[in-house]
C-alpha cells in the first residue's frame, strides 16, 4: 500500500525510456510526450562547455559541428557513459516533457527502465543522474518487463511468455511469466551495430567512409535481415571516397545490406535460441502457444521477425508501436495498481 500511495502521489509522475538512440518519455494521464534522440550538443565558450541544443535539434549537428561545439550521445550500449552530460540531457527533456523548468517544484516520482543485464553501479549512474535532474524519488524497473507491459502479453499470468527488445546498444531476450523473469541476458548487440557493419561493409567494399547518419539512413531505407531474390532494391549514398579523398556517389543494394548485417542477426537469433534452451519445458510448451514478441527499434528491421522464425520454428511478431513499448510499459506500470509489485527501489 505504501508503494500505491508513493505512485499516487502526484500527477506530474514520469517513466523514462533512456535509451541509447531515443529517449522517450511517458507522463502519467498524458500518455507518451517526448520522443526525441539521446543527443546533445555542447558549444565551448570561455574554456567552459554550455549546452546548447538537445534532441531533435542536436542529432542533425552530429559529424557536422566546428571545433567549439560537440554533439555528443551520452549513453553507449544502454547505459550511461557519461553521467555529468547525461545528467543535462534528462533534465533538458523532463522540463520539455513537464512544460519548462518553472513546473520543477510540481515534480515527483520517475520510473526509469534498465537493461537487465545492468550492474549495481550502472543503475546507481542512472538513478543519479535523475534525481540530480530534478526526480525526487526514482524506481527501476527492467526493459524486459517494460516492453512486455507494452505489448500487451500476459506478464502477470501462471503463463510462460518470451519478448526480444532490440534498442540501440543492447538486445534483451526475456522469458516471463507471473510478474517476474523466469530467464534473462543481455546482448550488446542493437541498432548502433547494424550501423557500424553497415559502415564498415561500405568502407570495405567500395572504399568509401560514410557517416553514421548516413549507416543509419541505409538500414531503415534497405537494410534486410533477410537476402533478397537478385539484388533487391537500390540506393544512392554520398561519402568521401578514400582512394582519391574527395565527395563521391555511389549504388547500393539491399542484397549487400543484408550481407552486412548477418553477422549481428546472427547474434540476435543466437540470443533466443540460447534462452530457448535453458528455458523450463512447462514454460516451453506456453512459447509454443504465445511465440516471440519483438520489440525496440530494432525490431522494425525488415524481414528480422522472419528471419527468427525460421531459426526457431516458432511463430515471431513484431508488436504494435514497438518503439514506444518499453515507455508504454513503464507508464501502464505505476497508473495500474496489479504491476505495482515489480517496480524496484532504486
Amino acid at each position: 500500500m505504501k508503494l500505491f500511495h508513493w505512485l499516487a502521489a502526484s500527477g506530474q509522475d514520469i517513466a523514462i525510456d533512456l535509451g541509447t538512440v531515443n529517449t522517450v518519455i511517458y507522463v502519467r494521464g498524458r500518455g507518451i510526450v517526448l520522443n526525441e534522440p539521446s543527443v546533445i550538443a555542447l558549444e565551448t565558450r570561455d574554456g567552459r562547455r554550455h549546452v546548447k541544443v538537445v534532441g531533435n535539434e542536436a542529432k542533425p549537428m552530429m559529424g557536422k559541428t566546428p571545433a567549439n561545439i560537440e554533439a555528443i550521445r551520452p549513453l553507449r550500449d544502454g547505459v550511461i557513459a557519461d553521467i555529468d552530460i547525461a545528467e543535462q540531457m534528462i533534465k533538458h527533456f523532463i522540463d520539455k516533457a513537464l512544460g519548462g523548468p518553472s513546473r520543477l517544484r510540481r515534480r515527483s516520482h520517475v520510473v526509469i527502465c534498465v537493461p537487465s543485464g545492468s550492474t549495481p553501479v550502472e543503475r546507481r549512474a542512472l538513478r543519479d543522474a535523475a534525481t540530480n535532474a530534478g526526480a525526487v524519488s526514482v524506481r527501476l524497473l527492467e526493459e524486459p518487463l517494460a516492453a512486455a507491459i507494452g505489448a500487451c502479453l500476459p506478464v502477470t499470468e501462471p503463463r510462460g511468455a518470451m519478448v526480444v527488445d532490440i534498442g540501440g546498444g543492447t538486445t534483451e531476450v526475456a522469458i516471463l511469466s507471473l510478474g517476474g523473469i523466469a530467464y534473462s541476458a543481455s546482448a550488446r548487440v542493437g541498432g548502433d551495430k547494424l550501423d557500424e557493419m553497415i559502415a564498415a561493409h561500405v568502407r570495405r567494399k567500395h572504399n568509401m567512409m560514410i557517416g553514421e547518419m548516413t549507416a543509419e539512413r541505409i538500414k531503415l531505407t534497405i537494410g534486410s535481415a533477410v537476402a533478397p531474390e537478385g539484388r533487391g532494391q537500390a540506393m544512392l549514398i554520398k561519402g568521401r571516397d578514400l582512394v582519391n579523398g574527395r565527395p563521391s556517389e555511389i549504388e547500393i543494394f539491399e542484397s549487400e545490406m543484408a550481407e552486412a548485417l548477418a553477422e549481428p542477426v546472427g547474434q540476435i537469433i543466437g540470443a533466443v535460441r540460447d534462452a530457448l534452451e535453458r528455458t523450463a519445458p512447462e514454460l516451453s510448451a506456453d512459447i509454443i502457444d504465445e511465440g516471440i514478441t519483438l520489440t525496440g527499434g530494432g525490431a522494425l528491421l525488415r524481414y528480422l521477425d522472419q528471419a527468427i522464425s525460421e531459426a526457431t520454428g516458432l511463430p515471431v511478431r513484431v508488436a504494435d508501436e514497438a518503439l514506444i513499448c518499453v515507455a508504454m510499459g513503464a507508464g501502464k506500470a505505476f497508473e495500474d495498481q496489479s504491476y505495482h509489485g515489480i517496480l524496484m527501489a532504486a
